[in-house]
């Protein structure tokens, strides 16, 4: 750098820098260093943007050239972010690391399915409300110790075994070291209420119960005049017979009780 022609210099002198200028020296031979030492390729955090500048993703600062954004690597706002991501990816560490252990300790249940539980199925009727509804009984003569049979309600879109049918939705019952069992039942709103859905699991006679109704269910009015066999259709044949998804048909012929 030409320090001479400079206020205040000696012909031939060096001349004094003065404070702005001393400074872009300093951070040009940083620059310089900096270029020699460190790949900017494998910055995670350095990025080049389609305007031709530069970016650190850590900070979200915009940089001219390469000098400016290792400037800024150097500077205390990158050097305490760097700090604060190093904690957090150690606590997470560490947390992952918990959740594994923890489930590494609770033992995984194993059991050699051996086959379908006998049920059977009826159709009822609520003689107050006039709801139509379901009655299971499923028997597990030899269920595993300890284990209470589990229920849900899946939709027809949610199952791989029979092509989709939005009319149907299914019954899910399942208890080791049973294989689990499905239900197809018409796609109506089942009724939440207490009292409505009921289930029930006898250990003596390794009965499990279950018994539902569906929520607004039209009831089919005789004609005045009517014989007692169209009534008789009125009532039950907009029921159609529940199958499960294998296509077996239920043990017992669904009947309406009244």
């Amino acid at each position: 750098m030409d320090r001479q022609n400079r206020v205040g210099s000696k012909f031939g002198g060096g001349g004094v820098m003065s404070g702005s200028e001393s400074n872009v020296h300093r951070r040009e031979r940083l620059r310089q260093l900096a270029l020699e030492t460190i790949d900017l390729n494998k910055d995670p955090y350095f990025m080049r943007n389609h305007l031709g500048s530069y970016e650190c993703k850590l900070c979200l600062t915009l940089h001219t050239n390469e000098g400016s954004y290792l400037a800024h690597t150097q500077g205390k706002k990158h050097q305490t972010n760097l700090a604060r991501r190093a904690a957090k990816e150690a606590k997470e560490a560490n947390h992952q690391a918990a959740r594994l252990t923890q489930k590494n300790i609770v033992p995984k249940k194993e059991f050699i399915k051996i086959g379908r539980p006998g049920y059977t199925v009826n159709k009822i009727r609520d003689t107050t409300t006039r709801q139509l509804g379901m009655l299971f009984q499923v028997s597990y003569p030899n269920i595993a110790a300890d284990v209470v049979p589990l229920h849900r309600f899946m939709s027809a879109f949610e199952q791989k075994v029979e092509p989709p049918n939005r009319n149907y939705q299914y019954l899910i019952i399942a208890a080791e070291p049973y294989e689990s069992i499905a239900f197809r039942i018409p796609s109506q709103e089942v009724d939440m209420r207490p009292g409505r859905l009921w289930t029930h699991w006898d250990p003596d006679t390794k009965q499990f119960t279950l018994q539902f109704f569906y929520s607004h269910q039209r009831s089919a009015q005789p004609r005045p005049g009517a014989t007692p066999a169209a009534q008789g259709a009125a009532s039950g044949a907009n029921v159609p017979n529940p199958l499960n998804p294998y296509g077996a048909p239920a043990i017992h012929k669904p009947t309406y009780v009244q």
